[in-house]
């Protein structure tokens, strides 16, 4: 049972999806981390940022088709809620909840070291007060509209993304070559450890997943804008880094926390170590904004799932914004900025978020093989399942680089979400995950009801924007047969004439002769496997559909194969206008190109009628 909830508007484009997705990347992991990097490999900080990028495609990729499958608020939580359960969910959506705000509390205190290049005399506590009003504020600003947050978010963006551009143009005109030699310095076997190290650099990438039910056409714009911005972010990246290395001397580079600031400095002097510095600034606002943003949907999720109280899934009437959820989250990331050691803790999100990139490519595997035909994503993750177990194979490797008091606590948070998910949302939830489908079709049992089915249904229409028309509802409230034998042409219209004899109030032996006079003018076989017979009956306003299955196949002609879709239209002459347009909507629907597999596939006469239902075709609604 889902409890009641506000529902949320789709008001972000292609635009904000790049930007929200573009911010989250740009932070620390650009701006601080480079010099922390080479001194460990030398100029091969380069490599080892592409390499960390390619290996974030995997995620990406699953991310992409699990959001385009399912494109509600909630991200990593709704995929792995939905594909493995309850328990795995709460782990999912405390966990990346925690994580998001914790990084993004970080980006908001780690405008100190940059502030301090502008303002040498600043002390911690000021800086901790600075942060903590820019909490604030892109807490109010996410209060207000989601909109007026994405319009804020483009302006941080494109003017990181000038100034990056602007660095790297004026910086490749004053490279030292010899600084990229030797290329690897402490030999192949460091560079690993230090794509471990940047990997979170990309994490921000997946966090737009989050606000897939506020995207406007989700099906292209969340797929198109996540791969946009990983196109662009890595070329920045890897274009940045490369500047950088061939400006700075080794030992400089090495001992830096803000080399991109440094370096801009041997190019425009103090103005460029300024305006940097400022760019800076802007990314990590850009992250933290993008962070709340993101963050604060998990508990309205999970809310809406009764895996948290149900305040959190309150939606404001005046600006359809999660209130409580944002107000939350920005109180949680208020409470660490002022109190709290971030950098332990962040070691610990950044465990957290691997281990959600795991779950994440584990969710589309599960959702994939589940089989449900209500799971239609419209962009579908390549080289399946290879490139998955590259990242599941690529990611247990990472953990390992992670450390063991980072692992060891994020075991520790995993244990708590299982425990909480125990105490509070024990036997609330009746959902039956994508997993059990696996396991029903393994064992070929029916173990519970088929709510996931019945869910993405609705999300499908949401997301294809389905407007039912007068067909529409014919469907929904006709019968659908399926029949577990073999049967000749008299046997099935036989049966099918009862049927309509009790709908229609006529005479089921008429109807018989009429079907079977129409059937010996010409077949209405339209191709292997289908059939649409249709003819018209006495009186008025009268017009009803039935729909049957066989997968042992119906014996229309002794020439043509079995039959096993059948669409049986009867209708009087006055309906005649409406009697073509059903004819026009079911060859719309038996030409998409997975008809045919769907059919014989589904395992109950609601499945057949979900088939015909979320078909895509021309509705009319004159």
């Amino acid at each position: 049972m889902q409890n009641k909830q506000g529902k949320l508007t789709r008001q972000l484009g292609i635009v904000d999806v790049f930007c929200v997705a573009a911010g989250a990347m740009v932070s620390s992991g650009l701006f601080v981390l480079p010099g922390l990097v080479y001194a460990k490999v030398g100029p091969a900080v380069i490599l080892a940022y592409i390499v960390a990028g390619i290996l974030v495609l995997p995620a990406l990729f699953a991310k992409a088709e699990l959001s385009t499958a399912m494109p509600k608020a909630g991200g990593d939580y709704f995929f792995i809620e939905r594909s493995m359960g309850s328990t795995a969910g709460t782990i999912g959506g405390l966990a990346s909840w925690f994580s998001l705000s914790l990084k993004s509390a970080f980006s908001l205190v780690g405008i100190g070291v940059f502030a301090t290049l502008i303002t040498p005399n600043v002390t911690d506590w000021q800086i901790k007060l600075v942060a903590a009003g820019f909490c604030v504020f892109f807490t109010v600003l996410n209060l207000i509209s989601i909109k007026l947050t994405g319009k804020v978010q483009i302006v941080l963006v494109l003017v990181l993304i000038g100034s990056l551009v602007l660095y790297i143009f004026r910086g490749s005109m004053l490279l030292d070559v010899h600084r990229y030699t030797p290329f690897m310095p402490f030999g192949k076997s460091a560079l690993l450890p230090a794509v471990g190290m940047v990997f979170i650099s990309f994490g921000g990438l997946t966090k737009v997943a989050s606000i897939a039910e506020e995207v406007k056409n989700p099906a292209k714009n969340i797929p198109y804008g996540m791969i946009l911005a990983f196109c662009t972010i890595l070329l920045l990246y890897g274009l940045t880094i490369f500047v950088t290395v061939g400006l700075l001397p080794g030992n400089e580079l090495a001992h830096s926390l803000t080399p991109i600031s440094t370096a801009s400095s041997k190019i425009l002097g103090t103005f460029g170590k300024v305006l940097m510095a400022i760019a800076a600034i802007l990314a990590f606002f850009s992250t933290a904004n993008a962070g709340i943003l993101a963050a604060s949907r998990f508990p309205m999720a999970m809310s809406r799932d009764q895996l948290l109280p149900d305040c959190f899934a309150k939606v404001n009437k005046r600006f359809n914004t999660p209130h409580f959820s944002i107000i939350f989250t920005g109180i949680f990331m208020l409470t660490v900025i002022l109190l709290l050691n971030l950098e332990e803790l962040v070691k610990v999100a950044s465990t957290m978020k691997v281990i959600l990139f795991l779950l994440g490519i584990m969710a589309c595997i599960i959702m994939r093989e589940s089989r449900i035909l209500n799971y239609k994503p419209a962009f579908v993750s390549p080289l399946y399942p290879w490139l998955q177990l590259v990242g599941i194979f690529s990611y247990v490797f990472l953990l390992y680089q992670m450390g063991t008091i980072a692992f060891l606590s994020a075991g520790g948070f995993i244990l708590l979400s299982i425990l909480w998910n125990k105490i509070y949302a024990h036997e609330k939830t009746a959902r039956k995950s994508a997993l059990i489908h696996i396991v029903e079709r393994v064992t070929a049992k029916e173990i519970v009801g088929d709510s996931l089915a019945a869910e993405l249904r609705e999300i499908l229409k949401e997301r294809d924007e389905i407007i039912e028309d007068r067909f529409d509802k014919l469907v929904k409230k006709c019968e659908i047969i399926d029949i577990d034998k073999q049967l000749t042409l008299p046997e099935f219209f036989t049966i099918v004439a009862k049927k309509f004899a009790k709908r229609l109030n006529i005479n089921a032996q008429q109807l018989f002769e009429a079907l079977m006079e129409r059937e010996q003018q010409t077949t209405t076989v339209i191709k292997p496997g289908l059939a649409i017979p249709h003819v018209i009956i006495d009186g008025e306003h009268k017009f009803e559909l039935l729909i049957a299955r066989s997968e042992a196949g119906i014996i229309f002609t002794e020439t043509s194969p079995p039959v096993y879709a059948v669409f049986v239209l009867v209708g009087s002459p006055d309906e005649r206008n409406f009697h073509l347009r059903a004819l026009s909507a079911i060859a719309q629907i038996v030409n998409d190109v997975n008809f045919d597999r769907d059919w014989l596939r589904a395992k109950n006469v609601e499945q057949l009628r979900d088939i015909v239902l979320l078909a895509k075709r021309h509705r009319d609604h004159s």
